[in-house]
């Protein structure tokens, strides 16, 4: 344990202090969500994205550690472990110093350098490399070992430089060096494949090189891609000859004797047939690693930007998913977001029944006070969009529109978790409920999709789909946990992702919820059945209750700290934290965030934020003026900018220099596919060419 604390003290900023309590705290089984809001004082503070990180080191410093152990073993049982040797091995930082030292040791199967080994020929070798004698002398060393499969002198100098080669291969100080100058000046290099089509997407890339160190992620992924459709053939290459030449002028220049041109032959050999390849495989695959954890990063901005958008309450929403031939299937949720009622119109071409369509929607208006409607952004949207936003105007504005991505919603309306929640519904209903949801409680309508279905990703499938999966789930219990989960309405998958719940769990709770009616108390949590001590110590601070008997229990607060937010409320001046801390026992930061939370019982992250807006109209190019602010979902992405649908004929375009205040090197580094843009600003207009220009920096 003390090896690990002080391998992380080395690795992390955190003191030596707070390394002990947060191991202390994951060891008692506390999730990260739990220990960044309700442990500050025993780990200074650190987010959640911190303890995440700071797991990542952890889990990786322990691999380090058991691996050392693993190969300390496998030495001391083959007598071959020195004490320099051990110390070397105890003193890696890293898991590739540590491979890299115990490779020579590695047993090897049919090399040619352990066929050579098996044929007597190592005592040769080793002459060879310490290339003392002249080369005439060292054939005529190597003749005596011509007996059995050495068949002669030329078998023999071969099989002793092949053990060389192996053995300059699996050096450490040579693979660190040529490690080095591949990552610094190495480039990667693209040329046609077998596959290739010269007006496809990878068309610009047939004769493409650049240096493997300035390489962006999604062009690496792209690559990576288009090699394993067999478009492209990749290689990554660095100046061998002059590596090659700085390797005989300083590794070569104490060998006197003449054999020393067949030792650079061997080292030669053993540079380009298996050292170089083994570096380029290694540093193809950080490349990829880096490459993963850029787009999943990015996917994860995404998905944060989509599930922190704030659920639109007081509002009854007509759903309505849009087709041509099968109809506009229509859904109307009530102002919590439970199911009432649906129909099917068929506004858009062929049929194109507007006065049909428009009795039932005016009928399901008057019947549920509908005073909102959602339209997915598919097949016939923007027709829908036109017999919505007539009915608007004859109905005086009362009956505005937005749209939403609805990718994913087919996705779910065949799922499990849908044929539970609604079982005597159509598959397309339940599909437009999924796109009312989006706008009725987006993150409680999106925990149920797998996120990789929701059209917000960059080369989602090229990305290494465990560690994928893994970011995401972090990414979304972090946001849950942030936000609170009212424990009386939250689905089973929405409660699944708060801390210390888990899927199993989350059912049993919704189970008890249905036999015995809404929960009054956080407490009353523990008569569920399999919830015990500790995951009701994990749960109860993110869980809310809005009408319970206590108002403690609709936020924040940790039951834990209930006797202390008693104490506060009755205080008349709560100024001096400090002073505070000291006379209730308890931390300075503690304290602060009970008192911000009493200030705002109930109150939720996501009310801070836009809102998505409704548009009364279809926006018309006329409307629009510079420094106008639109909405739009993001359709189509390009080496040089991202084109939005804001409603009119003619997607708008974001340059790629008016997306982020800081420098970009690519569209997919800031946007995505299908992304919904609350805001955005017109910077022109040009009516003749009916074009827009857009921008997300104001």
């Amino acid at each position: 344990m003390q090896n690990l604390i002080t391998l992380l003290t080395q690795k992390t900023t955190l003191q030596k202090n707070q390394i002990t309590s947060i191991l202390k705290l994951l060891d008692e089984g506390s999730t990260i969500p739990f220990i960044a809001r309700y442990r500050k004082e025993m780990t200074g503070g650190a987010s959640d994205d911190e303890l995440r990180d700071f797991h990542e080191v952890y889990v990786s410093a322990r691999r380090l550690l058991e691996r050392k152990e693993e190969i300390l073993k496998l030495l001391e049982e083959r007598e071959v472990l020195t004490d320099a040797l051990k110390i070397a091995i105890e003193e890696a930082s890293t898991m590739t110093a540590l491979e890299d030292i115990y490779r020579p040791f590695k047993e090897k199967k049919n090399t040619r350098a352990s066929v050579a080994i098996k044929n007597g020929l190592e005592p040769l070798a080793n002459l060879l490399q310490s290339a003392k004698i002249s080369e005439k002398e060292f054939e005529s060393k190597a003749r005596t070992f011509v007996h059995g499969t050495i068949k002669s002198v030329d078998d023999a100098i071969k099989g002793a430089k092949d053990i060389v080669a192996e053995r300059f291969s699996d050096a450490p100080k040579e693979r660190k060096v040529v490690r080095e100058m591949t990552e610094k000046h190495g480039v990667l290099e693209t040329k046609k494949g077998k596959e290739f089509d010269e007006n496809g997407v990878y068309k610009n890339y047939k004769e493409h090189s650049e240096k493997v160190a300035f390489v962006p992620s999604h062009r690496y992924l792209a690559i990576r891609r288009a090699e394993k459709e067999k478009q492209l053939s990749v290689k990554i290459s660095i100046d061998s000859e002059r590596y090659l030449e700085m390797l005989k002028r300083y590794k070569l220049r104490d060998h006197m004797g003449s054999s020393k041109n067949i030792l650079f032959e061997a080292y030669k050999d053993g540079f380009k047939r298996l050292l170089y390849p083994s570096i380029e495989r290694e540093v193809a695959g950080v490349l990829k690693e880096q490459a993963d954890l850029a787009a999943i990063s990015t996917f994860g901005k995404n998905l944060t930007q989509l599930f922190m958008i704030p659920p639109v309450t007081g509002k009854v929403l007509l759903g309505a998913d849009p087709a041509y031939k099968t109809g506009c299937k229509l859904v109307v949720l009530d102002e919590n977001g439970k199911y009432l009622d649906d129909a099917l119109i068929f506004p858009t071409p062929p049929k194109s029944d507007f006065e049909g369509s428009r009795k039932k929607v005016l009928d399901l208006v008057k019947k549920y006070g509908v005073n909102g409607v959602v339209i997915g952004n598919g097949t016939a949207s923007k027709e829908t969009q036109e017999f919505f936003a007539k009915l608007n105007k004859e109905l005086n504005g009362e009956l505005k529109y937005t749209v939403v991505s609805e990718a994913g919603a087919s996705v779910y309306s065949a799922s499990k978790i849908a044929s539970e929640e609604y079982p005597d519904l159509d598959v397309t209903v339940r599909g437009a409920i999924s796109i009312a949801g989006r706008v009725r409680d987006p993150m409680a309508t999106l925990v149920k999709i797998d996120p990789k279905s929701l059209g917000i990703g960059q080369y989602q499938h090229d990305v290494d789909q465990k560690l994928l999966e893994r970011k995401l789930y972090e990414g979304v219990e972090s946001l849950v946990n942030t936000v609170g989960v009212d424990v009386n309405s939250a689905s089973a998958s929405l409660l699944a992702f708060v801390a210390g719940v888990g899927p199993k769990l989350a059912k049993n709770i919704v189970i008890y919820r249905e036999s015995n009616g809404a929960f009054k108390t956080k407490k009353e949590l523990l008569k569920v059945k399999g919830l015990g001590a500790k995951a009701y110590e994990q749960l109860a601070g993110f869980i809310r209750i809005r009408e319970g008997k206590s108002i403690f229990d609709n936020t924040g607060i940790h039951p834990e700290s209930y006797a202390v937010a008693e104490a506060l409320e009755k205080l008349s001046d709560t100024s001096d934290v400090k002073a505070l801390s000291v006379k209730l026992g308890v931390g300075e930061v503690t304290i602060g965030d009970i008192l911000k939370e009493l200030a705002k019982p109930g109150f939720d992250p996501r009310e801070a934020l836009e809102a998505i807006p409704f548009k009364d109209d279809l926006t018309d190019i006329s409307m629009l003026r510079e420094g106008s602010i639109v909405s739009g979902v993001v359709r189509n992405i390009t080496d040089f900018g991202a084109f939005v649908d804001i409603g009119l004929k003619n997607d708008g375009m974001i340059h790629i220099s008016k997306m982020s205040e800081k420098r970009i090197a690519h569209p997919l580094e800031a946007l995505s596919v299908n992304q919904y843009l609350a805001r955005v600003q017109v910077v022109s207009v040009d009516m003749e060419k009916q074009k827009v220009g857009l921008s997300l920096k104001f």
